[in-house]
């Protein structure tokens, strides 16, 4: 079955400068669980939404791609993949939210900077017949598109992945909170008004947009010390295609910039480690190398 959809994924892995031994890791691990989302999407009524999930620098998005490639290629279904990053407030909101509820809503990533409204709407009106609008943020500028310039998609599609860092991480504990866990929390949030907000975020209102997912993939990194290496891997591999001109230097963190951006994520990461993979339908360990180990569940 794999040389049936070789060409397609020799294509993808050359567009997405993967090394050729990618391929090694589609046939072993992917091939296997577009199967699976195959199956599920033959007993399914409506549009399947396939959830994945994962840390920082554990290849969801690489693996969201690469689905849709390989259900188009193997049964011709249609297919795209969506970002929760696409959902982010705009600028203005996230200010706005900064001046009234806490400095540190300034910064996208945590529950409670995404317009989880438009998130649902999008996904609804994806599964109904029509031309859907696909959200679009723009990092570079850290804001939303201006919507003439977003997709047009014919729905319905048939399947739909969905992707994020924080995708189905439950709330934590009220007394979970109580304890920062880094020095931005310890710094920036000393009365623990940010971290209330984002997990009251996270129970009150993204469970309509989680609960939406029908099939969830966890990439599950060793630990979250990692997170932050493959993080740093990422901005040293976009500082070199700047200085050879192939990049823009706009979104560039220096070491310390980025250790605190990614304070702002440590604690629902970790929080996921612990408990997603049991929410999972299948749970992928990943090494050191960012390679996977092993196919844990599912």
């Amino acid at each position: 079955m794999y040389s049936a959809v070789r060409p397609a994924v020799e294509q993808f892995i050359a567009h997405e400068n993967l090394p050729s031994n990618y391929a090694d890791t589609v046939e072993q691990w992917f091939l296997p669980l577009a199967h699976t989302v195959l199956q599920k999407l033959a007993h399914s009524r409506k549009t399947l939404v396939v959830g994945i999930s994962g840390s920082q620098g554990s290849g969801k998005t690489t693996l969201a791609s690469l689905l849709v490639v390989l259900l188009r290629e193997l049964m011709g279904v249609r297919a795209l993949n969506l970002s929760i990053d696409d959902f982010y407030l705009t600028h203005a909101e996230r200010q706005h939210l900064a001046r009234t509820v806490h400095p540190l809503l300034a910064t996208r990533g945590v529950p409670g900077t995404h317009d989880v409204a438009l998130a649902v709407q999008t996904l609804q009106a994806l599964a109904a017949k029509g031309s859907v609008a696909i959200p679009r943020f723009t990092k570079a500028i850290d804001d939303r598109a201006p919507q003439h310039e977003w997709p047009q998609v014919q729905g319905p599609v048939d399947v739909i992945v969905l992707e994020g860092w924080c995708l189905s991480i439950p709330a934590q504990n009220d007394a979970e909170l109580i304890t920062p866990i880094n020095e931005l929390e310890r710094q920036d949030d000393v009365n623990g008004d940010w971290r209330r907000y984002v997990n009251a975020a996270l129970q009150q209102h993204y469970g309509q947009w989680y609960g939406l997912v029908d099939f969830l993939v966890m990439l599950k990194a060793p630990r979250f010390e990692k997170v932050y290496e493959w993080r740093q891997n990422q901005e040293d591999k976009l500082r070199a295609a700047v200085e050879m001109g192939s990049a823009s230097g706009s979104r560039l963190m220096n070491h310390e910039q980025l250790r605190r951006f990614i304070q702002h994520y440590e604690r629902l990461t970790r929080h996921g480690l612990q408990v997603l993979p049991a929410l999972a339908d299948v749970v992928y360990e990943l090494t050191d190398q960012q390679t996977i180990a092993g196919r844990v569940k599912g």
